[in-house]
């Protein structure tokens, strides 16, 4: 892929209107100065507590502690890399943006996948044609009302028709190749359409272009197996790395933290029709690394809903697993068998209310699935020898007792896995103990005040004793901005606005972080060196009291 020049990196960014884009996922209001304030995007909240610079690009959360840049947020809330974030943002804001030169192959990969994707945003067109306005449709459009799928919720996921014949022809009048419709999945190795006429499914990505269709069986002469086929794996399209319906939800993850994930698309479709909008499918398969990977970037909260049946099968097990090995908060919901999420959208969100815990799932499965007590007890240790202590692991040990009708000393012996916690930093902001307050107070008084930089650049870097702020003091003092450091940039900047940290409180701050520094040594230093610690020691107490 070609890389963005700095230049016109740093172009965007100044073309950028902060307070225009962050308005699109949240309501601001002027808070003092140039600053404003709102509800934070990425969590619920009823206070607040998001702060967004618009001067210098920049935003942070008190609540949820996300903060970044403007390319940042566009990353965060439309599920973007950092190039096509971008280029969101370039074309948003009309900046012209340039590449450096690529190699030939480069270019020329670069060339192919665009090509691709828009020979699949014509298909998808043309598919959408056929269904709607032409009289091949006419018993498709009538399966869609008889499922309960109105025509507006069909065309916001572009649901379409295959032909079963004639693409390649109308691809040629369009200047496309034959091996370009076989790099895009719609032509067979002789040239012939892939997909016989079917429901057609097209399937996104995050940024919403289509990069593969799944298809539905219409007629019992279909010559392809199977009630739904995808397109095959191509250059574009990986089924393991699809989230149907991602592209539509994403706002709604990223607003209310959670994503519930179904097993098909109809599902994912007759949800969004009835208001329920946080959701995708898996696609029929097992979770995979790649797909918790997207959800990761809006929710560490999964709600995961199948029927009796899938909930049970060993792939959709290792699903679960993956995620919570991952840190995912994961709860699941168990239909009725036979039911699935489309046959009674309008009640799904009450289901989520009694949604399990995936620990207390899995141990209730583990013992439905057991022959007698022993084996029961036997399958449910071994799971929750691999659970931390929790809230859900004590739950599960309630159920366990309850079931098995086990005595209190037998649960004593089921000792929770050792270890760190598998919650991720990322669910809630870091506490600061009163040494890294003081610190991250420092930088956030040199940030606001560069007159201040000078005195910071008279401290070393042990007077920090955390290897982040020791960085993002050596970036300060050199005066070039560290990309990796752009979050703690967004919250040290809205650090000293909610503080009011004015020039003279942050040179008593940085008095106070010489004094520390001091008191320190003092404690560790031998009988020569302590007059001479005390002495500065002195010093600085003296101009703390000049200051306060």
């Amino acid at each position: 892929m070609a890389r963005i020049k700095d230049s016109s990196v740093r172009d965007v960014v100044a073309a950028a209107d902060m307070v225009e884009v962050v308005s699109g996922k949240t309501q601001l209001r002027r808070a003092s100065g140039t600053r404003f304030t709102g509800r934070c995007p990425f969590h619920e909240e009823k206070t607040p507590s998001f702060s967004v610079n618009p001067v210098d690009k920049l935003y942070y959360c008190f609540g949820c502690g996300k903060g970044g840049d403007v390319i940042s947020f566009v990353r965060e809330t439309e599920n973007l890399d950092f190039v096509d974030a971008v280029e969101w943002l370039a074309e948003r804001f009309r900046v012209p943006i340039e590449v450096e030169e690529a190699s030939p192959r480069v270019e020329a990969e670069r060339r192919k996948r665009e090509r691709l994707y828009a020979l699949l945003e014509q298909t998808t067109i043309f598919f959408e044609r056929l269904l709607w306005e032409g009289d091949a449709g006419a018993l498709v459009r009538a399966y869609l009302e008889e499922r309960g799928l109105g025509e507006a919720v069909s065309r916001e996921f572009r649901l379409g028709l295959s032909p079963g014949r004639g693409l390649a022809e109308k691809a040629a009048e369009k200047g496309f190749t034959t091996d370009e419709l076989r790099g895009a999945g719609l032509a067979t190795v002789r040239g012939s359409d892939y997909f016989p006429q079917r429901l057609m499914f097209p399937l996104a990505d995050s940024r919403g272009r289509v990069v593969g269709f799944q298809a539905r069986k219409l007629r019992e002469d279909d010559p392809l197996r199977g009630k739904y086929v995808n397109s095959p794996e191509g250059d574009l399209f990986h089924k393991g790395s699809i989230l149907y319906g991602l592209h539509l939800a994403k706002t709604a993850i990223g607003k209310l933290d959670y994503a519930a994930v179904v097993e098909g698309n109809t599902d994912v479709i007759a949800l969004r029709q009835a208001g329920f909008e946080p959701v995708v499918a898996s696609m029929g398969t097992a979770l995979t690394e790649r797909q918790l990977r997207e959800l990761g970037r809006l929710t560490r909260k999964i709600y995961l809903c199948f029927d009796a049946d899938a909930a049970g099968q060993e792939a959709t097990l290792r699903g679960m697993e993956l995620a919570v090995g991952q840190g995912f908060d994961v709860k699941v919901v168990t239909l009725p068998k036979g039911q699935d999420p489309a046959d009674a959208p309008d009640g799904f969100a009450d289901r989520l209310g009694s949604a399990e815990s995936y620990l207390v799932y899995r141990v209730r499965l583990e013992i439905e699935r057991s022959a007698d007590r022993q084996e029961g007890f036997v399958r449910a240790r071994e799971v929750l020898a691999k659970a931390e202590d929790s809230p859900e692991r004590q739950e599960a040990l309630r159920l366990l007792a309850d079931r098995l009708d086990l005595p209190r000393d037998t649960l004593a012996g089921l000792a929770p896995a050792r270890g760190g916690s598998a919650r991720s930093a990322a669910e809630t902001p870091r506490l600061l103990g009163a040494g890294d307050r003081l610190e991250r107070d420092v930088l956030a008084a040199c940030l606001a005040h560069s007159s201040l930089v000078r005195g910071l650049a008279e401290l070393t870097p042990e007077h920090f004793d955390s290897d982040e702020n020791r960085r993002f003091r050596a970036a300060l003092v050199s005066g070039k901005d560290d990309p990796e450091l752009t979050a703690l940039k967004a919250e040290l900047d809205a650090r000293a606005a909610r503080e009011a940290i004015d020039e003279r409180t942050g040179a008593e701050l940085l008095l106070r972080l010489r004094e520390r520094k001091l008191k320190r040594d003092l404690s560790g230093a031998d009988l020569a060196r302590t007059t001479e610690l005390q002495a500065h020691l002195s010093k600085v107490r003296q101009a703390l009291a000049e200051l306060t």
